[in-house]
């Protein structure tokens, strides 16, 4: 059957680590808890009452998608379509087109961001790359208005970053439940590597350290997993309940 993703491409290799996953969703817990649109999460109130199971949940689809045939990707789309409707029979109202290209384009910008986090800043076919198939994702669950090519793409991401972002009394809910599910520790070691992530301009949003130690040591990590060490710092930085979850998400790629 005809894979959605072609085999082995940078998307693939991105979303088939579980470290890149977890940096990707890291990044896009705090510029997503900045979005205007957030209140529509706290509908159901399943994202502040369970913020990392929402997370695993996510990762979970996005991953299945980068890793499957045409036909489970539609499949996978349609399931993500029934659960934005039902939120919005909910609410009584449509989610803004925008608050679902801003999303979209968190995956995209965070996935690109971790792996120069813990690797190298991608090639200028890869980056066209990742944008053709996360814009496929969008056509998929039929998000209007998406840029053709990555610098379109780069170009609307950077009036989101200008034009959908403030610090609200959700914003504040959202990283108490945070701190509330990791602990004081697992909190301040998150808050130190989102602030090695994301742009300054989130960054100050956020109050995130101005100079995280996360920056100068993330590059150091490849070595530290190298060295078989990679199961034992992953049981030290993620909650137990979690694990599991989070080792699902390696997927070996050629």
């Amino acid at each position: 059957m005809e894979p959605f993703v072609r085999h082995g491409s940078i998307v693939q290799r991105i979303w088939g680590d579980s470290d890149l996953v977890l940096l990707v969703f890291a990044g896009a817990a705090a510029e997503f808890a900045l979005n205007r649109a957030v209140d529509w999460l706290f509908v159901t109130g399943a994202l502040p009452r369970d913020p990392l199971g929402r997370l695993f949940s996510t990762a979970g689809y996005a991953q299945h998608i980068a890793f499957a045939d045409v036909a489970s990707a539609q499949s996978t789309f349609a399931r993500i379509r029934a659960a934005h409707e039902a939120v919005e029979r909910q609410r009584g109202g449509r989610i803004p087109a925008w608050a679902h290209r801003d999303v979209l384009y968190l995956l995209v910008a965070y996935s690109e961001r971790s792996f120069r986090a813990l690797d190298r800043p991608l090639e200028a076919a890869e980056q066209e790359e990742l944008w053709a198939v996360f814009r496929r994702v969008g056509e998929g669950l039929g998000i209007p208005e998406l840029p053709e090519g990555y610098a379109g793409w780069r170009a609307d991401r950077e009036r989101h970053l200008t034009e959908d972002l403030a610090f609200s009394d959700h914003t504040a809910q959202l990283y108490a439940s945070y701190r509330r599910h990791l602990g004081p520790w697992r909190y301040a070691l998150l808050r130190q590597v989102q602030a090695a992530l994301v742009p300054e301009s989130v960054r100050r949003l956020l109050s995130l350290p101005e100079r995280a130690w996360a920056r100068t040591l993330l590059p150091l990590y490849p070595a530290v997993a190298s060295l078989g060490l990679r199961r034992l710092v992953q049981r030290a930085l993620v909650p137990p309940e979690h694990l599991a979850a989070v080792r699902r998400l390696d997927q070996p790629v050629a």
